[in-house]
């Protein structure tokens, strides 16, 4: 790349960073949704909306010229149809602004990243408030883990189909995997584990609102602490493992919670088998997570396995010898996000 071309590249990602700081202000003040039902003016949107006229004008403005939004030449700005799905409906599975949210929570502790870089140390959690955690996987979870993903899985269908069957989800966030799991399958319970206190929290909540608390149950506990329990016909763990400490430990206590015939599954992040570069774009933001958010977490514990956001498939199977398992199988799911483990 010559000198012009990577000055025009950062002007780009300046761009496109102002953009998502746009993003964030739309989803968090729901213009978007109010411009899902028409056309506004400014002073329509910021009177449905409680905000003011002129921030409002402005932020309209900005989303026109970036081509987000149309207006016309009564100033009336529009929603255009295709947008609403990845803008305005969080049922969607292209529904994207939660990742907006994820930057702005990083951006608050960006100055104490820069010293534990320095040090190696693990910077401050980000803290819960404002915003708390983003449901970035919710609408992903609900329309395909349980309704395309697991009835893939042969076995594992049959497993969880055929009557009462259990399942542990660990470092389950905010529920929705737990939630979607129970809602698939009408016998299914479903043990959902997070150290995150506010985020198990939220999880009982959204339990209660989906209407399945009654078969999936929330603790903030560590998946160890449940070793000698009665057995799981199924443990997930899903989108985490690359964020563990002790991912080996995890995987060993997942496994002595293991029912006869039963198994893991490791959902985790699609990456390349070898590093390539220039890499994939979809590479170039998972290291961008993982320098801001996911090896950072995993610092400060000198014996803590620093795996990082791209976990590529040689480390996982390493992790899964490591921790007794014989077998890893990746199940062909069609998925650019995430590849399937099945651990026995």
């Amino acid at each position: 790349m010559d000198t012009d071309a990577l000055s025009q590249r950062l002007f780009q990602n300046v761009t496109s960073a102002l953009e998502m700081y746009a993003v964030y202000l739309g989803e968090r003040l729901g213009y978007y949704r109010a411009l899902a039902d028409g056309p506004m003016t400014s002073a329509e949107l910021a009177t449905a909306t409680g905000t003011a006229e002129r921030y409002t004008r402005e932020w309209l403005e900005h989303h026109a010229t970036a081509g987000l939004l149309e207006m016309d030449e009564e100033q009336r700005f529009t929603l255009p149809p295709s947008h609403i799905p990845v803008l305005a409906d969080r049922e969607s599975v292209l529904f994207d602004t939660q990742h907006s949210i994820n930057l702005v929570r990083v951006g608050r502790r960006m100055a104490d990243l820069v010293e534990a870089y320095r040090t190696g140390d693990a910077p401050p959690p980000i803290p819960w408030e404002p915003e708390g955690r983003a449901e970035s996987n919710r609408a992903l979870f609900l329309n395909l883990l349980g309704k395309k993903w697991l009835p893939a899985i042969p076995e594992v269908h049959k497993r969880l189909s055929a009557g009462p069957a259990r399942v542990s989800d660990i470092a389950c966030g905010l529920g929705w995997s737990s939630i979607a799991m129970a809602l698939a399958y009408p016998e299914l319970t479903v043990d959902g584990l997070d150290l995150d206190e506010m985020a198990i929290s939220a999880a009982q909540q959204n339990a209660e609102a989906s209407g399945v608390a009654d078969r999936v149950k929330f603790s903030a506990m560590d998946a160890a602490d449940l070793a000698g329990a009665e057995k799981y016909d199924l443990v997930t763990i899903i989108e985490a493992l690359h964020d563990m400490t002790h991912p080996v430990a995890a995987l060993t206590a997942a496994r002595k919670l293991l029912a006869d015939n039963g198994s893991v599954l490791v959902i985790d992040l699609w990456t390349e088998e070898e590093l390539t570069t220039p890499g994939p774009v979809r590479e170039q933001q998972e290291y961008g997570w993982s320098l801001t958010v996911c090896l950072p977490g995993a610092m400060g514990d000198p014996t803590s396995a620093e795996t990082g956001t791209v976990m590529r498939p040689a480390t996982l199977r390493k992790y899964a010898l490591e921790a007794g398992f014989t077998n890893v199988t990746i199940h062909p799911i069609e998925n650019d996000k995430f590849r399937f483990y099945e651990l026995t």
